[in-house]
């Protein structure tokens, strides 16, 4: 008889409010001290020291020393992809009736899944490749390309023959939790987010998740995908 996981302890570590908090401020891949997982959980520092402190027994977060400071990171990508799925299965129909603050506003258009591109942005490019037939779903949350698929990303600065597949191949499916629709994700959405990075099309938060699109950006993307920010804004 295999032994069964122990989800309700993993569960238990997720469930407290401040703990989430600092799970989801990890979320985009960042290493960050105590002090500012404090800030984002609202809790007092010593609070924050025993919540980080049973994450890394839980095997949820790593820590790296760096001189006197030690940094905080999620263990793998794995966590936040379980991060992702859980808040994805709480109703928002209550909470988009709600005007939404700016900040929630930004990281609902465009912000970092842990390594790969989410929000309005990363779903209406994933739905813009499907329609136009260069990734397909596939079985078992995987994405599939095509043969234009190919050239179209290597066209991009995305070489597939260099990037090492994954557990679910070089693309899967990744439930957007705030459009509750699947967004690219894998090792092409990693190397793809890195691409329009690098060709000045997005800009990285250096303070939170959020993800954004310069003029550049928005110009390549309606070119190349038909995407503008009108039509992105008003994907439901």
């Amino acid at each position: 008889m295999h032994p069964q996981p122990n989800i309700s302890a993993v569960a238990f570590l997720i469930a407290d409010p401040a703990r989430a908090a600092m799970l989801m401020t990890l979320c985009d891949g960042r290493a960050l001290p105590a002090g500012e997982l404090a800030h984002a959980a609202g809790v007092t520092a010593q609070t924050a020291s025993a919540h980080l402190g049973k994450l890394l027994d839980g095997g949820l977060l790593l820590c790296e020393q760096q001189g006197r400071h030690r940094y905080y990171r999620l263990a793998n990508s794995q966590v936040a992809q379980a991060l992702e799925q859980l808040a994805a299965i709480n109703p928002t129909a209550a909470l988009k009736r709600k005007p939404l603050s700016r900040t929630a506003q930004d990281l609902r258009l465009a912000r970092c899944c842990y390594d790969h591109l989410a929000g309005q942005v990363g779903v209406a490019l994933t739905q813009a490749l499907q329609e136009r037939g260069l990734l397909v779903a596939g079985a078992g949350k995987r994405f599939d390309l095509s043969e234009a698929g190919i050239a179209w990303f290597a066209a991009m600065g995305v070489d597939i023959g260099l990037i090492k597949p994954g557990r679910y191949g070089l693309a899967r499916q990744c439930l957007d939790w705030t459009e509750r629709a699947h967004h690219l994700a894998g090792p092409l959405g990693v190397r793809l987010m890195a691409a329009l990075s690098e060709a000045g099309w997005l800009r990285r938060s250096s303070s939170s998740r959020v993800v954004q699109i310069t003029p550049k950006g928005w110009a390549g993307l309606k070119a190349q995908l038909g995407i503008d920010q009108r039509s992105v804004e008003q994907i439901e």
